[in-house]
């Protein structure tokens, strides 16, 4: 389900504007959660990059360092369409690195630090954005209003859109391949959790249309903030409903694999209910050996400020920008998403 598909959970459209006009209407800082060791076989190196895929930045610098590009890792893929900051490691097992450090039009090094261990995928705290909004037409109070809600509530926790691929078409083809249509190893990876990630958005969608994506059901399984430990289901109360109020905990939504759901009552009712008719993903899912996971129908937007920038070209519609951090797995699109219609280029 592709995002303009996809209802918002704070109200309707707010604005109208433009993104990524320049690479630099969409900045990306990655943060790690933690401080190189100073020693060991792994090179640190955080690259700004523009322009360019994380896989082909690793790429280089396996060639660069003369080693197999399995020795070089990073910990999440970030945007080509954006300028970004991400850290990647190279594994140089007599801690010599070659020199001049590597460069090219489209990356540049920013640091770099020893480190014992590899970067693990997955393996960070979140990412800082910083957004440009072109030519934003809307109301600037509601659109103000919007934003405070946003810094308040969250946003609806999808998938963005690009995960996917064109035209949604890896859902397609997912299903495709779940059918015996042989497909390469690295791109199954991307068609599994196009599949998985799909039949959280339905869920998700559900959850909002009925303005419970913020709020626990009976038999609701929540997420711990900032984690994905897990817990319940289990008898709502003030407590709980409080711990929900301050964004210490969440409900939760299916990513689905073998065995039972772990939500009872509503929550499973209504799960089963929106899932009811997407057996192909579902049995093909469970066959790749995935098992019941959860995650999280709430996404905290934390650290969020805007401005509205006096070098707009056009004072009538201003461009507006906009600060915030999300945890590793989000997407800053659904933010996007929820203020209202914001379209590329």
């Amino acid at each position: 389900m592709s995002d303009d598909r996809l209802p918002r959970g704070l109200g309707e459209s707010v604005l109208q504007a433009r993104m990524r006009a320049q690479w630099e209407d969409f900045r990306v800082m990655e943060d790690l959660g933690f401080e190189p060791s100073g020693s060991g076989e792994h090179l640190l190196l955080r690259i700004e990059k523009r322009g360019a895929n994380t896989a082909w930045v690793a790429e280089q610098l396996a060639r660069w360092a003369g080693i197999a590009p399995m020795g070089v890792s990073y910990a999440g893929l970030k945007d080509r369409h954006a300028v970004t900051e991400q850290t990647f490691s190279v594994h140089l097992a007599k801690r010599v690195a070659p020199e001049p450090l590597p460069e090219h039009e489209s990356f540049r090094v920013l640091d770099q630090a020893w480190h014992a261990r590899k970067l693990p995928r997955g393996a960070l705290a979140g990412n800082h954005f910083v957004l440009r909004l072109r030519e934003v037409r809307g109301e600037r109070a509601s659109v103000e209003d919007r934003l405070t809600q946003i810094a308040s509530r969250g946003v609806p926790n999808y998938f963005g859109e690009q995960r996917f691929g064109h035209d949604g078409g890896n859902v397609a083809s997912a299903k495709a391949m779940f059918a015996g249509k042989r497909v390469d190893r690295a791109k199954r990876g991307f068609l599994i959790s196009a599949a998985r990630s799909s039949l959280f958005n339905s869920v998700l969608a559900e959850r909002v249309v009925q303005g419970t994506w913020d709020r626990a059901l009976d038999g609701e399984v929540f997420m711990l903030d900032g984690s994905h430990s897990v817990f319940g289901p289990e008898p709502l109360d003030e407590r709980l409903h409080q711990r929900l109020m301050d964004m210490d905990i969440h409900p939760t939504g299916p990513m689905w694999g073998r065995g039972e759901l772990r939500p009872q009552a509503d929550v499973q009712t209504l799960e089963n209910r929106v899932l009811a008719d997407q057996d192909e993903l579902k049995r093909g899912l469970e066959a790749e050996g995935l098992r019941q996971e959860r995650r999280a129908l709430r996404l905290p937007v934390r650290q969020l400020q805007w401005q509205w920038l006096s070098d707009s070209p056009d004072p009538a519609s201003p461009d507006l920008e906009l600060r915030f951090f999300l945890p590793a797995g989000a997407y800053a699109t659904v933010v996007l998403h929820a203020l209202g219609e914001v379209s590329e280029g």
